[in-house]
Parts: structure tokens; C-alpha cells; sequence
């Protein structure tokens, strides 16, 4: 009789379990449509029981959005080591972070986080997302200004989002920038957007 072939685990915690099936979902799902991806694909791609995937996530759809959140969602900044000193210096790191993100999960961080033709719950956890890379990109760079400048730099950083989007799709998907380009293209930009954002900040301070 064949062997019947059943998947091989090693021993995790639930939250490193749960981590390795959303870096499997991720991977196909931006490979492939929706519709093209299956659960079986995931547990076997992420080497372990359907069963786990429920347990653990719940159903495909379940899946997709938690898969969604986890792509585009960037880490605490208290997880990496930024640099201090000026606003370039503090840009330019924030800037290698981000990018850093952004290659871990490659070309389907482009297709995922594009955002086109997505449903009403997977924009509200995009919207979600850029929210909270916004307020990191602040704290990296050492923001200081009241509610009111902070509500005006987030809104222009979330704006800059939407180029690191392109950026990233420049890099990864058509081939015609190199890392070390967009590294230095969205720091500038970055740099750019504080200062000018600062600048309409204090504008409108005057004018009140």
C-alpha cells in the first residue's frame, strides 16, 4: 500500500504558528487571485493541518484579511534600532526601515497593498494600515508639534505612503529602480514633506 502523505510540523508557540500560515497565505495570495488560492495550498505550503489553519484563523475569508493586515501592518519602531541626530539622518533611517518592510514580503506587499478593486473591509484595514505607518513615521523621526501640526504632518505623511507604494512597485515589479534608488528617492521625498508640512503648520498657527 503507498504511503499516505500527511504534513510534518516541528513543535511552535501559537503565535509563531500563527505567523508562519499568514507568511504562507501571504506569499499565495499575492501570487495568485483569490479565487485561484485554496486552504488545502495554504496548509500545505505552511506545512502543517488544515485543521490548524481553523483553528487558529478561522475560514478563507478569515484568512484573506488577517493575511492583509499582517502584510501591510509595519512593526513598532521600538522593534529596530533608528538613528538619532538630524532630520535627514532620522529620515534616511525611518526611510531603510520602511523599505526593509517592504522587501521582506516583496512583490506581494505591491499586489496586496495596492489597495485596487478591494472590498470595503480590506480598504478599511489599508486605511488602517497607513494610519499607523504614518504615526511610526512621525515617532522615527522625532516629531514635536501640538494635535493640530500632528493632525496637518500625519495627513502629508500619509500622502508620502502613497508614493512608497509606487516606489515599491518601480523596484520590485518593473525592475527600473534598484533599492539603493528608492532608498534615496523617498528619503528626500520624506524630507521634503516634513519640512513643508512644518512650514503650512506654522502658517496656519499665524493665521489663527
Amino acid at each position: 500500500m503507498a504511503a499516505v502523505n500527511t504534513p510534518k510540523w516541528s513543535r511552535l508557540e501559537p503565535d509563531e504558528r500563527r505567523t508562519q500560515i499568514l507568511a504562507s497565505a501571504v506569499r499565495l495570495f499575492g501570487d495568485k487571485p483569490y479565487a485561484e488560492v485554496s486552504m488545502a495550498d495554504v496548509a500545505e505550503s505552511a506545512g502543517v493541518a488544515r485543521g490548524l489553519i481553523h483553528h487558529y484563523i478561522g475560514g478563507k475569508r478569515d484568512l484573506y484579511l488577517e493575511s492583509v493586515r499582517f502584510l501591510v501592518t509595519v512593526p513598532p519602531i521600538e522593534a529596530v534600532n533608528l538613528p538619532a541626530g538630524s532630520l535627514e539622518e532620522r529620515a534616511r533611517g525611518s526611510v531603510h526601515w520602511l523599505v526593509g518592510v517592504i522587501e521582506t514580503h516583496g512583490t506581494a506587499w505591491v499586489s496586496m497593498a495596492s489597495g485596487s478593486g478591494v472590498d470595503e473591509q480590506v480598504a478599511q484595514i489599508l486605511d488602517e494600515a497607513d494610519d499607523l505607518a504614518a504615526e511610526r513615521v512621525l515617532d522615527a523621526t522625532a516629531f514635536e508639534g501640538g494635535h493640530g501640526d500632528r493632525i496637518l504632518t500625519t495627513s502629508a505623511v500619509r500622502a508620502f505612503g502613497g508614493m512608497v507604494k509606487a516606489a515599491g512597485r518601480e523596484w520590485l515589479v518593473r525592475g527600473t529602480l534598484t533599492r539603493d534608488q528608492v532608498e534615496r528617492l523617498l528619503t528626500d521625498v520624506l524630507v521634503t514633506v516634513l519640512a513643508t508640512a512644518q512650514s503650512l503648520a506654522a502658517d496656519g498657527n499665524r493665521e489663527q
